[in-house]
């Protein structure tokens, strides 16, 4: 079985974690109702992608 021959250093672990963080979610605005969005989604608001109407909203 494999087993390391030296302990990690605090410094190469955190080198190897170094892109493991959680980004924040990005937005924007839908040209049609002004809601906030994410990016190449259907707004949720008014069903509306790409300047077409996906998806009647009730409301």
């Amino acid at each position: 079985m494999a087993v390391p021959k030296r302990k990690t250093s605090p410094s190469k672990r955190g080198m190897r974690r170094g892109h493991d963080s959680l980004t924040i979610a990005s937005f924007q605005e839908c040209p049609n109702c002004g809601e906030l969005k994410r990016p190449h989604n259907l707004c949720n608001s008014c069903g509306h992608y790409n300047g077409r109407e996906i998806v009647s909203v009730q409301g």
